[in-house]
């Protein structure tokens, strides 16, 4: 994710056994109303934090923002609450069992709180805020449970804490937009369980630690300074040091070899001077090319850590569009001027129900890092008339059949339409990458709303219903991708489905294996990480659904998602084995369980048995994925009969309506863009 999108609320951090200690709730309550009082306005901002209520109601509703497991205060989402002041976050430590802590986009100042006096926390979310100055190199050293660091979009100086490095569990650490200096810590090597990594718009130099060599060219941009074999931009050795010039020879009388010495400077001198203009040439030119390509997505900051892209304004923007109706199958070309391959290019739109713009609208919007997988990076961009998408930069499409199967490919996906499908709106085709916009979706990724802290609120019908959804998306693109793609998706997981602000799912990143370079595809796509990755297939799908359902039952982090498995849970081998032992009721996400029926928990139980068959290492043994969809369906109880068959024919007619342009406006479901 992102400058922008913090993750939410991971609810299988708490570990209970860690918080077995009785912290008496009334020490909590005091030890909040402490907190309380640090920020600016407090009784407006957290009104709710009442003495005379408990922090944690088991029969009344709690204090806004405070998270609760069995009467014990775990966590603290106070996002967006538009709270200011100094935090005095040492007040905490009487809070035993705090595990997460989000104070994210608000308007806090001052130096980084004394969050370190909380030794037993996992998760610290402080982004977009005004937080400044230099953190103590030894400021993460008492925290070693924590897995979750983001400081991104603040204003912190000085060098980034070798602390941070030595973080043995740390799995995501965000620190972009802020104006740390110096090298990235190298004297240890970064823990290899973090799966996500970034650093883009600080002042940064030297070169790039081996350690985090694998995360992607995005997570080092607008560092000038850095470098390395992991950027592409080898580092310079070191000029050696000049000799000491002796204090007798600078008063006495001149070497017999002074004229030779003094042309020697010289030349030197005019060679120096030479090199300057040269590299400031290069570096001229690449900026041009950077406000071309989006590179200058990742150079200087604006306000709120948002970046201005611009096109040189000799470009001229025009605009030829197809005069059929039902625009779901048009297309349109925007032509920036200076053609030819290394130029602007051209902005290919396919689906113009979401709003119309060009290239121009789209390099001067003002962007923000989203994040970054293993394609390329992910910005925000708002457009000058309010219209917000997003911009995936891929770098891994590159050894194909070139422009021609390409465009044929954004075609193909660009005439899909299903509610739970997020469709590509343009595409921008260079060699060297490629852009994707998307619609922007503002309720982010399922992987945090999973596993993250924005108080997702994630209960039973929400994640039965986002199972349903998913199956439903999946189904619909075996069906149309059945024929041309082995892979119909080939890269499903929590971070590609997006939630609209219903909680219905939206699938993305679907449908680009055949574009993604034969080397990058087996570390890029999740469908390379199921048993059969050297011969993946469309029961790779299946798997990759498989382990997905299972995440949301239980809300454990999938270890193969990391590829190397080193973190995270063998989310199918742990439910297989507590299925044998009769435990499935032990399986699920503790959220989910309160207020469940026994009917929800029979449910639950039934769809862990799909999940688990579809996640079989033996794809012989797994069902298809219409019949993982029909099993699926059955057992959520949706809106489409098993006896029509999920994927059937009422998914083909409402697949041929939204082709026509016809759309249920009674659900409820939009895909407003901005």
């Amino acid at each position: 994710m992102s400058a922008a999108a913090v993750p939410l609320l991971l609810i299988f951090l708490f570990s209970s056994s860690s918080v077995a200690a009785d912290p008496q709730p009334q020490s909590d309550a005091s030890a909040l109303a402490l907190f309380k009082s640090s920020f600016d306005h407090p009784d407006s901002v957290l009104p709710s934090w009442s003495p005379g209520s408990p922090p944690c109601n088991a029969t009344g509703p709690s204090w806004a923002g405070v998270i609760c497991f069995q009467g014990i205060v775990t966590g603290l989402h106070l996002g967006n609450m538009g709270l200011s002041g100094n935090v005095d976050a040492a007040v905490l430590s009487r809070l035993l069992g705090l595990r997460v802590v989000s104070l994210v986009h608000n308007r806090l100042a001052g130096p980084i709180p004394a969050f370190n006096r909380l030794g037993a926390l996992k998760a610290l979310y402080l982004s977009d805020n005004n937080f400044s100055g230099e953190i103590p190199m030894d400021y993460f050293a008492g925290m070693s449970s924590l897995k979750k660091v983001w400081l991104s979009g603040n204003s912190f100086t000085g060098e980034i804490p070798l602390s941070l490095a030595k973080l043995e569990h740390l799995m995501e650490l965000h620190l972009e937009n802020n104006m740390f200096s110096g090298r990235i810590p190298a004297d240890v090597p970064w823990p290899e369980k973090m799966m996500s990594f970034d650093v883009a718009n600080n002042r940064l130099e030297g070169e790039v630690p081996e350690s985090l060599s694998r995360f992607n060219l995005s997570s080092f941009d607008g560092n000038q300074g850095l470098c390395g074999t992991a950027l592409g931009r080898p580092c310079k050795a070191e000029p050696p040091e000049l000799a000491p010039v002796d204090a007798s020879d600078a008063v006495g009388s001149p070497a017999p070899d002074s004229g030779k010495m003094a042309a020697t400077a010289a030349a030197m001198i005019l060679l120096l001077l030479a090199l300057l203009v040269a590299v400031a040439v290069v570096k001229r030119r690449r900026e041009a090319a950077g406000a071309a390509d989006f590179n200058a997505l990742g150079s200087d900051n604006g306000e709120d850590g948002e970046v201005e892209v611009h096109v040189p304004s000799s470009h001229q923007t025009q605009r030829h569009g197809s005069s059929r109706k039902g625009g779901s199958n048009r297309s349109e070309r925007s032509v920036g001027g200076g053609g030819g391959g290394g130029g602007v290019g051209e902005l290919v739109v396919l689906n113009r129900e979401k709003g119309v713009f060009g290239l121009g609208d789209l390099m001067k919007a003002a962007a923000e890092v989203l994040g970054n997988g293993g394609l390329g990076s992910a910005y925000k961009a708002v457009m000058a008339n309010g219209t917000v998408v997003v911009v995936k930069r891929v770098r891994e499409m590159n050894n194909r059949g070139g422009r021609e199967e390409f465009e044929a490919e954004m075609r193909r996906l660009g005439r899909l339409r299903h509610r739970n499908l997020l469709p590509v709106l343009a595409y921008h085709y260079r060699w060297e990458e490629k852009l994707l916009i998307l619609e922007y979706v503002p309720n982010g990724t399922l992987l945090y709303l999973l596993h993250g802290d924005r108080g997702s609120g994630l209960d039973w019908p929400r994640r039965q219903k986002i199972i349903r959804g998913i199956a439903r998306g999946m189904s619909y693109l075996h069906s149309e991708l059945s024929q041309t793609h082995t892979l119909p998706h080939g890269n499903l997981k929590s971070g590609n489905v997006l939630l609209s602000s219903d909680f219905d799912p939206l699938l993305t990143d679907y449908g680009l294996h055949p574009l993604v370079t034969p080397s990058v595809a087996p570390s890029a796509l999740l469908a390379f990480h199921s048993p059969e990755s050297h011969n993946p297939s469309p029961k790779s799908d299946v798997y990759c659904l498989g382990i997905l359902v299972l995440e949301i039952l239980t809300g454990k982090f999938p270890s193969v998602y990391l590829g190397n498995n080193k973190g995270g849970i063998d989310v199918a081998e742990w439910v297989a084995s507590a299925a044998a032992e009769g435990r499935e009721a032990e399986l699920f996400d503790p959220q989910i369980l309160v207020g469940a029926s026994k009917a929800a928990v029979t449910d639950m139980e039934r769809l862990v048995r799909v999940g688990s068959a579809c996640a079989e290492a033996d794809p012989d043994r797994r069902p298809d994925m219409r019949e993982a969809a029909r099993r699926i369906e059955e057992i959520t109880g949706g809106e489409t009969s098993s006896a029509e068959g999920f994927g059937g024919e009422l998914l083909r007619r409402e697949s041929l309506n939204e082709r026509s342009g016809r759309r249920d406006d009674g659900d409820g479901f939009g895909f407003a863009i901005s």
